[in-house]
């Protein structure tokens, strides 16, 4: 996938930046340049590698250092709930938005 100028220019008006041609041209080279790099990685065959778990686990074994999944604040949901204009069952109600 490559872009053009004038992708390039939609894209800046999107973001609301002003570029000058110059600007805009290595902003092209930069992004298809990206694009290259995305399509040579999409070609590398992958079928039956396991994702690692850390980048380090190719080199060495590590365990992940992941902390107990443990409540460690008071339920303060009555409290937080005071202020609320429409409360249930302990759940905020909000309008309906979507229809």
């Amino acid at each position: 996938m490559a872009l053009n100028e004038q992708d390039v220019a939609r894209i800046a008006r999107l973001a609301r930046i002003e570029l000058t041609a110059a600007e805009s041209g290595h902003m092209l080279a930069q992004i298809n340049d990206f694009f290259d790099i995305v399509e040579r990685m999409r070609a590398v065959d992958t079928t039956g590698v396991e994702p690692l778990t850390h980048p380090v686990a190719i080199v060495e074994d590590i365990a992940l250092r992941l902390r107990d999944d443990l409540a460690s604040e008071p339920n303060q949901r009555q409290a937080n709930q005071r202020s609320a204009p429409a409360v249930e069952n302990g759940l905020f109600l909000v309008p309906k938005v979507i229809e």
